[in-house]
């Protein structure tokens, strides 16, 4: 038996429209959306590989700096996604010593979210 966690399961964020985020998420990461099996209002969304869930709130109290981060595989593919949907995002920033790229997006509440991307791994 190890001590060391297996993963992160989910991360649970605000959200002042259950609705509008359901429908944010789903079309900007293919989340879909998961009835709960209890009486909770928690708005729990999933890709299978990971869960996001959301719990309403009357107001949302300022989130930046915190935020969490998505690593996609397609970098180009997923900033013209993006531009797709009229959702901004910073300037990207390279990193050459992991060849990596990343830029930031709000959802709709304002919650800050990372874009990541790698390239080849140096081994």
């Amino acid at each position: 038996m190890s001590n060391a966690p297996k993963y992160i399961h989910h991360v649970n964020f605000p959200t002042t429209d259950p609705e509008r985020t359901k429908e944010w998420y789903a079309k900007v990461f293919g989340l879909k959306a998961i009835t709960p099996k209890s009486n909770t209002r928690v708005v729990l969304m999933t890709r299978g590989n990971f869960d996001l869930h959301f719990t309403p709130v009357e107001e949302m109290d300022r989130m930046a700096p915190y935020h969490f981060a998505i690593e996609v595989e397609d970098w180009d593919g997923f900033l013209k996604h993006l531009t797709d949907l009229g959702i901004r995002h910073t300037r990207p920033i390279e990193r050459p010593e992991n060849q990596s790229k990343f830029c930031y997006i709000h959802d709709p509440d304002h919650t800050m979210i990372e874009i990541v991307y790698h390239g080849k791994r140096p081994a």
